[in-house]
């Protein structure tokens, strides 16, 4: 059997050389589960997900809430996306929508996810996106569908920087014009 190969694993080297500037973190987390949910807010089987979950799913639109180690963004009316470890088990999820009540689907081979951390952090996606990335209007608990590098993404902002959720068919793309982009904080 073939090892399993991460989206941007070709990058990790030139990440970590990046990293050691002190002034931007870049890696990749690979390998998360993600799962689409879709349902109706006011609807039973909202309920249902969010005693499986362990917390309510936003209802503001652009925002994301921590349950233990699932992250849950709000990605529209009626459509989250949870974030969870290797590994994590949907099939809960999918019994709370039994019935025809909403969908989930795994789409884990989606996408993958870098982490860009750091003091530099937020200056080195304003290069490549056209959102507000100050901490007053993008902080921990948003979250944001928007285009970096003419790449969708979505943003999870952290303590200290940024989760990006990408495309894996676009990850490549991305880890080369992050890594372009870094070379003016790291010097």
């Amino acid at each position: 059997m073939a090892e399993r190969r991460s989206p941007a694993a070709a990058f990790a080297g030139r990440f970590e050389a990046v990293s050691s500037s002190g002034a931007l973190r870049l890696a990749e987390i690979p390998f998360l589960t993600h799962v689409n949910v879709r349902v109706d807010p006011a609807g039973p089987a909202a309920d249902e997900v969010a005693a499986v979950l362990g917390a309510p799913l936003p209802t503001t639109p652009c925002t994301a809430v921590r349950s233990g180690e699932l992250t849950v963004a709000w990605l529209g009316p009626d459509e989250w996306l949870v974030i969870g470890p290797e590994g994590y088990r949907s099939e809960l999820l999918r019994k709370a929508v039994d019935g025809g009540q909403g969908s989930v689907v795994d789409v884990s081979a989606q996408r993958t996810t870098l982490l860009v951390a750091g003091p530099k952090a937020r200056d080195l996606l304003s290069h490549g996106c056209t959102i507000d990335l100050h901490p007053s209007a993008l902080a921990p608990g948003a979250c944001a569908q928007t285009t970096l590098a003419r790449t969708q993404v979505v943003l999870l902002p952290q303590q200290d920087g940024f989760l990006v959720l990408v495309r894996s068919s676009f990850a490549a793309y991305l880890a080369e014009w992050l890594l372009d982009a870094a070379t003016e904080y790291v010097r």
